[in-house]
């Protein structure tokens, strides 16, 4: 069955009288579409399992955040989905508004893995196969926190059986791996061939290059970016939320590339990575000192 969302009267066509156990939603834009589906829905499933995500709190966004957090204002009936924070946030209310307690709200953080379409480990396993000296943003024992897509579907999946309701970050937990353990992973999978020049947070900053977007993945341990990397997440490690070594995404995902190539870059997210000006400057610095 197959329906496009956006169009008037397409999806309750395509539902006919059918129901189902469950629906898991991943939708990201305008929320009045989550709002509509649910309403559809609110009589012929069980379930309602919505991913969310952790840019729904207001920000910046502190260290060691639970759910219990501010979150920034959001409409569920609007049509404007160029907000991604109050397109989210819109999209849960919605959710809960008509399932209640038989919603679940998974507030994921970064995901990674195979299939990662915006690109972030995957630019670091591209730089890394091209070798030659790399920057590394420090420090190297920088804990980071993500989650792999397969353990985020995985968790879902069993709270659906389980019938759990809530809202939980649905994110590793912070050390789940460091900065310096991913970025030799991600150099031994692809042979190895890169030499780390580990430049400090305070040089990258000086240098006008921005964590998180032009070095993926990586943030500052300090400032408005931290707490990307240090949310707290015992609701969802108390409801069994469990994620794989980070050897295993990594590896993953350089299979996946090699085997299919790199995906193109990301409608409407801005340009990714690195650029080579860039890396100069920042090579340039750390070498100096």
């Amino acid at each position: 069955m197959y329906a496009d969302r956006t169009e008037e009267g397409a999806l309750s066509a395509a539902l006919d009288d059918k129901s189902w156990d469950a629906v898991i939603d991943t939708w990201s834009a305008d929320p009045r579409v989550v709002l509509e589906s649910a309403r559809l829905l609110g009589g012929r499933v069980g379930h309602y399992g919505y991913v969310s995500s952790r840019s729904v709190y207001a920000w910046p966004i502190p260290v060691g955040l639970d759910e219990s957090a501010p979150v920034v204002d959001a409409d569920p009936s609007s049509g404007d989905g160029s907000d991604y924070a109050r397109a989210k946030r819109g999209a849960e209310l919605a959710v809960v508004d008509v399932f209640g307690d038989r919603a679940l709200v998974a507030r994921a953080g970064l995901i990674l893995g195979p299939y990662e379409v915006t690109g972030r480990l995957p630019w670091w396993l591209a730089r890394m196969s091209r070798g030659g000296r790399v920057v590394a943003p420090g420090p190297s024992d920088r804990p980071l926190q993500y989650i792999d897509a397969r353990d985020l579907a995985q968790w879902m999946l069993d709270a659906a059986e389980r019938r759990l309701g809530g809202t939980y970050n649905a994110v590793s937990q912070p050390g789940h791996t460091t900065m310096g353990d991913l970025l030799h992973t991600c150099n031994d999978v692809t042979g190895g061939h890169a030499e780390f020049v580990w430049v400090a947070p305070e040089d990258i900053e000086a240098a006008g290059v921005s964590g998180w977007t032009q070095l993926p993945i990586w943030t500052p341990p300090t400032g408005d970016l931290a707490g990307l990397h240090g949310g707290d997440v015992t609701a969802a490690y108390s409801e069994a939320l469990r994620c794989r070594p980070m050897a295993e995404t990594v590896s993953d995902t350089w299979q996946w590339l090699r085997a299919e190539g790199y995906p193109p870059p990301a409608s409407g997210r801005g340009e990714l990575g690195l650029g080579a000006g860039a890396e100069r400057r920042l090579l340039a610095i750390a070498l100096s000192r």
